[in-house]
């Protein structure tokens, strides 16, 4: 029986992302190649995701009982990006459980594709017990305007 490769990622349009927070890049974001490291990126969707959260109400880190912790991530790269560039990122939400959530994040660099794009998943647990916990309800409501 032959596997059936999956299809090979591509570029996404900023249309397809529902929220955009622009991010500097730094001089420490290149690597010895001139180019941002890839490690870089994913600090971009947690800097993306958890400040549009914060700035809607849906998430406190200081007092909330329930805390994402990132359970998968993944990134496609499709241009190279390099300081001093400022980019933007484009997030979405593809999934909503019970007390998980799949963000999925586009980067942009100048150009209306997405130079990467990835995802992670989020499960909300307690804050003290580290137990998963279903999704608070102000979250619920703001996620739900990502899908």
């Amino acid at each position: 029986m032959q596997e059936s490769t999956p299809p090979k990622p591509s570029p996404e349009p900023r249309s397809a992302y529902r929220a955009f927070r622009s991010i500097a890049t730094r001089w420490m974001d290149n690597d010895a190649y001139g180019h941002v490291n890839n490690v870089v990126y994913y600090s971009w969707f947690d800097t993306a995701v958890n400040a549009h959260l914060i700035e809607q109400g849906a998430l406190d880190i200081h007092e909330g009982q329930a805390i994402g912790l990132v359970i998968e991530t993944q990134c496609n790269y499709f241009a190279s990006l390099a300081f001093p560039q400022v980019i933007e990122t484009g997030i979405r939400v593809a999934r909503i459980g019970t007390s998980s959530v799949r963000y999925e994040v586009g980067i942009f660099g100048e150009g209306e594709m997405t130079a990467a794009k990835g995802h992670f998943v989020h499960v909300y647990v307690d804050k003290t017990t580290r137990r998963p916990v279903p999704l608070p309800e102000k979250l619920k409501t703001v996620l739900e305007t990502l899908v």
